[in-house]
């Protein structure tokens, strides 16, 4: 995996570029879950309901409709890289848990400082958090956690991460987690520490516009 790419997922389910839609038919393997992650399940309900929560935080941050539809079309894969970043989030924590590393409410607030300094305040920091990440305000704390989770198992690992030895700590921890992905949202790479798109002959691509018309 590029570096870049690396790097963009480990602020969670970065906005790329717009892509249709999945749609599965025929059996489902995974009944009600979008992943399954260390036994525990990451419902579809969930996943929705986060990506509802990335949504309402664009509505509200755009006047008109035409900017509003701008933001969805550069962000047409949020389901699946929302997905990603949910079971990725999974990963860090059991990386950073088997590292015996923690992180205080206090550490947070102080990373959250800083970056308001840069940013120009709160909201200037929701709002590049949001565009460029696709966080939601709500879940800002939650993803600087992580943020410093991340960088302290590389400071024990005594490299950063951008570099191999950080990522397999992560793909070790994946591993460990048998993560496992509803086929209709692809499958997880454990080398990779990454989602990748499954070619299932039994789930079929279909616009969004076609998707509203069905519903």
């Amino acid at each position: 995996m590029h570096r870049r790419r690396r790097t963009a997922l480990l602020l969670s389910a970065a906005i790329v570029a717009s892509a249709p839609l999945l749609t599965a038919c025929g059996n489902d393997a995974h009944p009600g879950a979008a992943a399954i992650v260390g036994g525990q399940r990451i419902t579809v309900a969930q996943l929705e309901s986060r990506v509802n929560e990335v949504r309402s935080a664009q509505r509200a941050a755009v006047r008109d409709d035409a900017q509003y539809a701008q933001a969805i079309a550069q962000s047409g894969t949020l389901t699946r890289d929302t997905l990603h970043g949910m079971v990725l989030d999974r990963v860090l924590q059991r990386a950073a848990q088997d590292a015996g590393l923690t992180v205080s409410r206090n550490e947070v607030q102080r990373m959250r400082a800083g970056l308001e300094g840069q940013a120009g305040g709160a909201k200037g920091l929701e709002a590049a958090w949001l565009q460029q990440y696709g966080i939601p305000p709500q879940r800002l704390d939650e993803n600087l956690r992580l943020q410093l989770e991340a960088q302290k198992l590389a400071t024990q690992l005594g490299t950063d991460t951008s570099q191999p030895a950080f990522w397999k700590a992560l793909s070790k921890a994946s591993e460990e987690l048998d993560v496992d992905l509803n086929p209709r949202y692809g499958s997880w790479d454990v080398q990779k520490v990454s989602r990748v798109d499954g070619k299932t002959p039994w789930v079929r691509e279909v616009s969004a516009a076609g998707s509203q018309q069905s519903a």
